[in-house]
């Protein structure tokens, strides 16, 4: 393991380099290093946990294994818990008539619960969420280059449907915050009952798996901890934890936590060199959420993406768990058919699973627990209607 260790500490490397080029273009200084930390953290915690929407509602789904649902359910309350502590000291008075600073609060309506109906649907057929894809670059997937290409190639798609959608129905769409409704306190309390009563209901349903028994152990206690946390799955409430942490502390220094910022601005770029652009997108850029912008690699959501893939490679060398592969035809089809889906779903919403659900969602807004659900839709029916072909 140590010659494995040395190697990742080499891949680590990279982001002082990274920091060097950012800091030489320019920019805010203080906002891309600091993304790159939050990124790098990310990516680890990503990795190490296994932590992904799609997966762990897939394992519920399929096998009733609670536990990485539980752990989304975990991250939803810390997250919570910490911009509730924010937004009493930014904005003491929620019905003040003002939205917190760039909040992932978008409108909640029909075209927001049908993009991410389409995400979830995204999601199984390219086997994993954005951010999902993203770690797993780091691990070296067949899939995951093709699906983030279709991705960008998505989010350019979604630019040339968003004006028709944004003037038939996005325009008069209201865009609720709940504890302008609630007050902190009302929301918060709606919030934990259900976050909790959620967890209850998969517990009804839970089957959890049978533990192997363990062998005896002949290291050092030293030994076993590096092991653990090196080389073994964290536990995903740990994982959960962790990411409900890192996003309050983006959101307080750098911005919100998402990871379909920088994708989405190339999107941009590609539609607007392929001369598909709208003059003019009505309304988008005024929306807080995962912003696109002309394509630049001086923005901090590019250094959190990239920090994030450097990470997820080191951590997974490491664990031994770097394992790239020759994509197959179908790994190929299926990320970018599920990729494009992805991007639409994301440049429709204001943002993914990261974005828009958990940032939203631990933010007051509605919007977040539309997607939730909607998208939560997407990934069951997809995946019933995937096994019933698989069965016939």
């Amino acid at each position: 393991m140590a010659i494995r260790i040395v190697a990742a500490l080499g891949v680590l490397a990279l982001l002082p380099a990274f920091y060097v080029l950012l800091h030489s273009g320019g920019g805010d200084v203080r906002k891309l290093t600091q993304s790159l930390v939050l990124g790098a953290l990310f990516g680890v915690v990503l990795q190490r946990s296994r932590f992904c929407f799609f997966c762990h509602w897939r394992d519920f789904i399929e096998s009733r294994d609670p536990r990485g649902f539980a752990a989304i359910l975990l991250a939803l309350g810390v997250g919570t818990l910490g911009y509730v502590v924010l937004f009493g000291a930014w904005l003491p008075d929620p019905a003040s008539g003002r939205l917190p600073p760039d909040a992932h609060i978008g409108p909640a309506g029909p075209v927001l619960a049908f993009a991410s109906l389409v995400f979830g649907v995204g999601m199984a057929i390219s086997g994993s969420c954005v951010s999902g894809h993203l770690y797993r670059l780091g691990e070296g997937s067949p899939t995951a280059p093709f699906a983030l290409l279709g991705v960008i190639v998505g989010f350019a798609v979604g630019f040339t449907t968003w004006n028709w959608l944004y003037v038939t129905s996005i325009a008069t769409t209201p865009v609720t915050w709940l504890p302008a409704e609630l007050g902190y306190r009302g929301w918060l309390l709606v919030q934990l009952v259900v976050l909790a009563g959620t967890a209850a209901l998969i517990a009804a349903f839970a089957c959890l798996p049978d533990r192997a028994s363990q062998p005896a152990e002949s290291r050092s206690v030293l030994q076993r901890a590096l092991h653990r946390i090196f080389v073994e799955r964290w536990p995903a409430t740990a994982g959960g934890a962790a990411v409900g942490v890192i996003a309050t502390v983006a959101y307080f220094q750098v911005q919100p936590l998402g990871v379909t910022s920088a994708l989405g601005s190339y999107g941009r770029w590609l539609a607007d060199s392929a001369q598909l652009l709208p003059e003019t997108l009505h309304g988008l850029d005024g929306f807080s959420g995962c912003r696109t912008a002309a394509a630049t690699f001086l923005t901090p959501n590019f250094a959190f993406v990239v920090a994030l893939v450097i990470a997820s490679f080191a951590s997974a060398i490491t664990a031994n768990q770097f394992k790239p592969a020759w994509p197959t035809g179908n790994q190929v089809l299926r990320g970018l058919t599920g990729g494009v889906l992805l991007g639409w779903g994301s440049m429709t919403a204001l943002g993914c699973t990261v974005g828009t659900l958990f940032s939203g969602t631990i933010a007051g807004a509605l919007s977040g627990w539309i997607f939730f659900a909607a998208s939560l839709l997407g990934v069951f029916a997809t995946l019933r209607l995937m096994r019933a072909q698989a069965q016939s």
